[in-house]
């Protein structure tokens, strides 16, 4: 689409060409697909749903509250703002163990191969050094054991309880807000006892309040970000390096028909580089030339697609990412896919018809994915990543004999250039080591201020990326760098906002800086769990000028949130101290007392809030607005 802002969606169900190029194909060839079942779905939404105002857990139910019936109680007397509350917490309560589970194979991941029972090894020595110096491991002992030790201390610090110490929270968190979460009694025990504790409280008949679930999802966002997604994160860059920026190609485009083409899909890395690692040696190139394919490919799908995108090169074996979850469907419809390898999740439940349809092979390699029509299950072990690896290739050279020259591929030619791979380290180089130039430019208001957008893709608020793409197309003019994680980044790097060629769409402050350091105005920082490595730098910015986070001039924005995993870094957000810009407006509407506590008081509380609204320009000058603000509470000049 076009470089305008707010473009004609009348029709079109994504933002992306590709997309709508392979919509007649799915519709002439009668297969279910999310556009066209988001579309029946609204005729029959439940409109108590909606307002969050309905709940199933106990069989005195199902209850509705309705003050216009005079309603304004479940049977168990839990009121609208607790209902709506407890169903918010329990959404995030599936985000932070989505979070968890990831956290725990990582760290067993880097344990085993320490113990060196993996494929894997030590790819970035210093990171490892210098996380254990951050958590006061002894960093002079053999690598090895170092490793072994900080798996070990990184699962344990999952578990502490509330009178242990949080070594995470202690290294990790801002200086300045430490003092005001113990005061708010927001300061985190471990992610797994928080989650427990949220679970717990969820019963019927336990907890009540609407205040009190909330104050319990907000603790549950910081224990989630500071004892899950960064050490997970940080363990991903010791095994396969420190993201550094560099081109990569995405879109739909990528898949080349006369390859074997096995596909990554989901959130963790693993058995994806053990493939990768494997399909670059000649023998496996050899193998598949034999089956008559010019060679085997690696693609990226999603997040997991994007773990690989930020740490290793494109070539002619790793071509790149295909985009975010909504365009699972639309890659299966193009008859190119062999393999499609499944772990955590977005692996939607209705693609075995796609996968008889187009000839594609389904694996779930993951201990928890499985979904109808499911024939191959190799739950993750690291011990075994390598015969996981080796099965997955022979299972995809085996599909390609049955796809190649009988299903006719369909590939849409649209491949976008991005740059993918920054991260606080890389920040930092670009700016020669130190975070002066950043403050620099920011106080000369040459950028405005930085925004954080961490999220998914929706139907709900417009076609497929459109309402994440505008607002970001409406950021950037207006002098604000945004760094960007999750789908909604994948949406970015599709639409070509992380290239070069967006500096132009930049307004001149931000388009001069961006010239001069070489970066594009939208930072691809990764997946939604890098939510914490954006973290890092912005709580690096706020110690570096020794504030605290509600004075500094950022914001968070979740433009196109859809599922668990969002909600919870939404709260860590308001915790930390962010205005917070969501979309569309979370199931809460109906009451009134819990959004008025998220959406005004807990500024009073935090210094974060949350902000709700549906339209990209006025989201992004809502966004610009307190930016301002915060710039003229900092006595920095008023940005042109």
């Amino acid at each position: 689409m076009g470089e305008t802002i707010s473009e004609k969606t009348e029709g079109r169900v994504s933002y992306h060409d590709s997309v709508e190029e392979m919509l007649p194909r799915i519709r002439e060839d009668g297969m279910s697909n999310a556009f066209d079942r988001y579309a029946q779905q609204e005729k029959i939404r439940c409109k108590f749903c909606l307002q969050g105002l309905s709940c199933q857990l106990c069989t005195n139910g199902p209850c509705r509250i309705s003050e216009k019936t005079g309603q304004d109680k479940g049977v168990c007397g839990i009121g609208g703002d607790a209902m709506a509350m407890r169903n918010m917490l329990l959404r995030n309560i599936m985000g932070a163990g989505t979070y968890s589970h990831h956290a725990y194979e990582a760290f067993r991941t880097l344990r085993e191969t320490a113990q060196g029972k993996t494929p894997f090894k030590i790819t970035d020595a210093n990171k490892l050094k210098w996380m254990c110096d951050t958590v006061e491991i002894d960093s002079k002992q053999d690598v090895n054991k170092m490793a072994e030790e900080l798996a070990s201390f990184l699962e344990a610090q999952m578990h502490i309880g509330p009178e242990e110490t949080n070594i995470m929270v202690e290294a990790f968190a801002p200086r300045k807000r430490k003092e005001v979460w113990r005061k708010l009694g927001l300061y985190p025990a471990g992610s797994i006892h928080e989650e427990q504790n949220c679970v717990a409280s969820c019963l019927t008949n336990v907890d009540g309040s609407h205040v009190s679930l909330a104050t319990k999802a907000l603790r549950l966002g910081l224990a989630t970000i500071y004892n899950s997604q960064i050490g997970l994160e940080m363990v991903q860059d010791i095994l396969f390096g420190t993201p550094k920026p560099h081109e990569v190609n995405v879109d739909l485009g990528i898949f080349d028909p006369d390859y074997v083409n096995i596909v990554f899909n989901g959130h963790q890395p693993w058995p994806g580089v053990a493939t990768l690692q494997k399909a670059r040696t000649p023998e496996v190139q050899e193998r598949a030339k034999k089956a008559g394919a010019k060679g085997l490919r690696i693609v990226g799908s999603i997040e997991t697609g994007q773990e690989l995108l930020q740490r290793f090169e494109i070539d002619d074996i790793f071509v790149g990412l295909m985009g975010n979850w909504l365009s699972i469907e639309p890659m299966l419809a193009t008859g190119t896919v062999d393999v499609l390898a499944m772990e955590e999740n977005c692996s939607p439940p209705a693609i075995d018809m796609y996968a008889e349809k187009y000839q594609a092979t389904l694996v779930s390699v993951s201990t928890i994915i499985d979904l109808p029509g499911l024939l191959h299950k190799i739950p993750y072990d690291p011990e075994k990543a390598g015969e996981m690896a080796d099965r997955l290739i022979e299972l995809a050279l085996e599909n390609f004999t049955k796809r190649h020259n009988k299903i006719i591929p369909k590939v849409p030619q649209h491949i976008t250039k991005a740059i993918a791979g920054f991260s606080t380290e890389a920040v930092m180089e670009a700016l020669g080591g130190k975070l002066d130039p950043l403050v620099d430019v920011i106080a000369a208001g040459k950028i405005k201020g930085v925004v954080a957008l961490a999220n998914c893709s929706t139907l709900r608020n417009g076609p497929q990326d459109w309402m994440t793409v505008n607002l970001v197309k409406e950021l950037i003019k207006k002098d604000i760098l945004v760094a960007a994680g999750g789908c909604g980044n994948h949406a970015l790097e599709v639409a070509g906002l992380c290239n070069m060629d967006a500096v132009n769409m930049a307004g001149s402050g931000l388009k001069e800086v961006c010239s001069l350091l070489k970066i594009p105005p939208v930072l691809s920082f990764g997946t939604c769990t890098d939510t914490g490595r954006i973290s890092m730098l912005v709580t690096a910015l706020a110690d570096h000028l020794d504030v605290d986070i509600p004075q500094l001039p950022i914001a968070v924005t979740a433009p196109e949130w859809m599922e668990q995993k969002a909600t919870i870094d939404g709260f860590f957000a308001a915790a930390y101290g962010a205005y917070t810009r969501l979309s569309p407006i979370p199931f809460v509407t109906g009451a009134p007392g819990l959004v008025k506590l998220l959406t005004e008081d807990v500024e009073g509380l935090t210094g974060g809030k949350i902000a709700l609204g549906d339209d990209p320009a006025e989201a992004a000058n809502n966004i610009e607005a307190h930016i301002i603000s915060k710039r003229k509470g900092l006595g920095l000049r008023e940005a042109d």
